[in-house]
């Protein structure tokens, strides 16, 4: 079993749910809502470790709130 942290977004025009996994290339998808939004980053996630374990090009750390003026 495999558990990896995504980054989810809203697009204002499309009102969809955007994922991907930060520095896994490949691994992101969108849904209508959060739910379908995972189901499909589960099947691209899937169906990229079939071609192997990731090695993945970053490591997610956090959010942070940047104040300005």
């Amino acid at each position: 079993m495999h558990a990896f942290t995504a980054v989810v977004e809203r697009c204002p025009d499309t009102q969809l749910y955007v994922g991907y996994v930060p520095g896994f290339p490949g691994a992101h998808s969108q849904g209508q809502t959060r739910d379908e939004l995972n189901e499909n980053l589960q099947e691209v996630i899937a169906m990229l470790l079939d071609d192997g374990e990731p090695r993945l090009e970053t490591e997610f750390v956090g959010t942070q709130t940047v104040v300005v003026g």
